[in-house]
């Protein structure tokens, strides 16, 4: 259902629990949030499509540092949608 909406191409979404993985099609979609000495945080997503124990299909870091755990989970969850999107192309999309 989430990844419906998702495709749907919706103004904003919110989600309760933005640090935990979501599933989007086939993929599983996981925020990495890691605080840093000067008491921000720092983010990145992995994206798995579950071929094969243990498998990722692509992880991203990024360079920004951000105010919260918060602001950092919904970036690198963002970001990780969008790959999917991107990648998926028109045979995941719903009608």
């Amino acid at each position: 259902m989430l990844s419906k909406w998702l495709f749907s191409n919706p103004e904003g979404l919110n989600l309760d629990e933005p640090t935990r993985g979501i599933d989007v099609g086939k993929y599983r979609v996981s925020a990495l949030v890691r605080p840093l000495d000067d008491g921000g945080y720092t983010s990145g997503v992995s994206i798995r499509s579950g071929r094969g124990s243990a498998t990722t299909d692509r992880v991203m870091r990024f360079t920004e540092d951000f105010p919260t755990h918060e602001a950092a989970a919904r970036y690198a969850m963002a970001q990780g949608i969008d790959w999917v999107r991107d990648s998926a192309g028109p045979a995941i999309r719903p009608n």
